[in-house]
């Protein structure tokens, strides 16, 4: 079954409801937009120094990759598989700092490029070890201390971040810092799909947000959209925290309660005075979500004030 939306929002209406229990469109979906769009692998605190090591999942539930962060010694960060070319054992279970990547099977190493360097019992062995025993190297990027990664990407990751980058060049993103005390997992009972519309939109606030309503102005609600991201503007009522630009900013001498950025297909960045919730959405069947909060604060003062 072929879904469209009309692109001119004064005569589009909602997708077709069938949509969201077609077990076909949600299985296509894993192949033509997660696997080909860049995801969310974490922060890249644990790899900063060289010779660390660290296990990551590619979208958890969907894809379930097993991905491997290596800096080596040169200081070079690389997403590898993380999965042994010999018998598919998983190498590495817990960030580490190694100048090796070991096996646990058979003891196999790869260096920190990921290039097979030993095998026991295989010195005599003709054209061993070749190309096909190193560990597949992950598209990999990275923006303001977060990594990213994807299996077979469409476009650069830059095409997905640079409007964010450039609207907010001037906060120090990669300076805010993970607060797993107030990070969460839940999980809704809903097609993926249906998270993210609601999420980008506003309508609702007044409804079921009554605290957030009181904080920021929902008249003055301001949408921008890109072409793989979109930025919900949020602007502070009188007297609530908000934002203060600098000279220079996009949106100096406005009052900003939040920046509420979605990132195509799967991942909002919610910036607050006291810093960032990122939120990733993470299918798990057809008629479930399990979404990710993550708490980066910047501002200890400001937390649990404003929008």
């Amino acid at each position: 079954m072929i879904y469209s939306v009309d692109r001119d929002i004064t005569v589009a209406s909602t997708i077709e409801s069938a949509f969201y229990r077609d077990e076909a469109a949600y299985a296509l979906a894993r192949e033509r937009i997660f696997a080909r769009t860049w995801q969310w692998i974490g922060d890249l605190a644990d790899v900063a120094a060289p010779g660390a090591l660290s296990p990551r999942e590619l979208l958890p539930g969907l894809l379930d990759e097993p991905l491997l962060l290596a800096r080596d010694a040169a200081g070079t960060l690389r997403c590898l598989s993380n999965v042994c070319t010999h018998r598919g054992n998983i190498l590495v279970k817990a960030a580490c700092k190694a100048d090796q990547i070991r096996c646990g099977y058979h003891s196999q190493r790869f260096d920190l490029s990921g290039r097979k360097i030993f095998m026991p019992e295989f010195s005599e062995a003709k054209n061993f070890p070749s190309a096909s025993d190193d560990l597949p190297k992950i598209p990999f990027g990275a923006w303001a201390g977060h990594g990213f990664a994807a299996l077979d990407p469409l476009i650069p990751l830059d095409a997905f971040v640079s409007d964010l980058r450039s609207r907010l060049a001037w906060l120090p993103v990669e300076a805010f810092r993970l607060d797993a005390t107030s990070s969460r997992d839940y999980v809704v009972d809903a097609h993926w799909a249906l998270y993210v519309e609601n999420y980008l939109e506003e309508l609702h606030i007044p409804f079921v947000h009554p605290g957030l309503s009181r904080v920021v102005n929902c008249a003055a609600y301001e949408h921008e959209l890109f072409a793989y991201s979109s930025l919900q503007l949020a602007l502070a009522k009188e007297g609530e925290v908000a934002f203060d630009p600098p000279p220079g900013a996009p949106d100096r001498g406005r009052r900003v309660a939040a920046y509420y950025w979605w990132i195509f297909p799967n991942l909002m960045l919610n910036f607050y005075p006291w810093g960032l919730s990122l939120n990733r959405v993470c299918p798990q069947a057809i008629d479930r979500t399990r979404v990710e909060f993550r708490s980066y604060v910047w501002d200890e003062t400001k937390v649990g004030s404003g929008a």
